[in-house]
C-alpha cells in the first residue's frame, strides 16, 4: 500500500475479457490518486497467447502469479476479480496471502476450501459463448489438478463479495448468493440495478465500493 490512505488496486477480469474492461473503474480510482494495475490473463485481452497454448488453469494463470511474485514483500494489494477472475485470485490468496490486503469477489465464483473449482465454474461457460475472446476451458481433472485451497493460507486472506443485483448470467439468488452461503465471506455488499459487466453500467458505484472496502481493510 501506498502512504496515507491511497491503495494499490490489482484488477482481475473475468472469461474472454481483459484488462481493458476495466479502463472506466481505472480511470476513476487513478483520479482520486489510487495505484491501479490491471492484467491480462495468459490468452485474454492481447496477450499474445493463444487458447490452444495453455494446458491447466496454472497457465491461464501466469500473468497474475508472475505480477504477485514481483511485489515487493511489504506490499499488500487489495485483490479484485470479476466473474471468472474470482478463480485467478483465490489461486493467489492461497500462495501469496500476505501480500493481499483484501480480496474482493466482484459477481465472481468464489470456490473455497470446501468447495472445489469445479462447483463454481459451470454458469461462467454460459458468458463465454457471447463474448471478446475465447476463453479456457478445461476438464475437471484439469481444473482440479493444484487448485487445492487451503483454510491456512486462502482461508487467512479477508474476503468481500459484491453482489450485483440485476446480474441475469451470473444471477443473484442462483449463483451468487449460493456462493455466500457455501463459502462466506466477511462481508457482503451490493450494487443495485448492476448487471452483470458492472464495471461498463456501475463504474462510479463500483469504484466507490472498492475505495470503501479499501479503506476498512488496510
Amino acid at each position: 500500500m501506498e502512504k496515507g490512505d491511497k491503495n494499490h488496486f490489482l484488477l482481475v477480469h473475468g472469461a474472454c475479457h481483459g484488462a481493458w474492461c476495466w479502463y472506466k473503474v481505472v480511470t476513476i480510482l487513478r483520479s482520486e490518486g489510487h495505484k491501479v494495475s490491471v492484467l491480462d490473463m495468459a490468452a485474454s485481452g492481447i496477450n499474445p497467447k493463444h487458447v490452444n497454448d495453455l494446458n491447466s488453469m496454472a497457465d491461464y494463470n501466469e500473468p497474475l502469479m508472475e505480477f504477485m511474485n514481483s511485489l515487493p514483500q511489504q506490499e499488500r494489494v487489495v485483490l479484485v476479480g470479476h466473474s471468472l477472475g474470482g478463480i485467478n485470485i483465490s489461486l493467489a490468496m492461497e500462495k501469496f496471502p500476505q501480500k493481499i490486503a483484501v480480496a474482493v469477489f466482484v459477481t465472481a465464483s468464489m470456490p473455497g476450501p470446501d468447495l472445489n473449482i469445479v462447483a463454481v465454474t459451470q454458469q461462467d461457460l454460459t458468458l463465454a459463448t457471447y463474448l471478446v475472446r475465447p476463453g479456457p476451458w478445461f476438464d475437471e481433472s484439469v481444473l482440479l489438478a493444484n487448485t487445492t485451497l487451503s483454510k491456512e493460507k486462502y482461508g487467512s486472506v479477508h474476503r468481500v463479495y459484491v453482489v450485483c443485483e440485476k446480474d441475469i448470467v451470473l444471477k443473484e439468488q442462483q449463483f451468487q448468493r449460493w456462493l455466500i452461503k457455501n463459502n462466506p465471506p466477511d462481508e457482503v455488499h451490493m450494487i443495485q440495478d448492476a448487471g452483470h459487466m458492472v464495471m461498463f453500467s456501475k463504474p462510479r458505484e463500483l469504484s466507490s465500493c472498492l475505495v470503501m472496502i479499501s479503506q476498512k481493510y488496510h
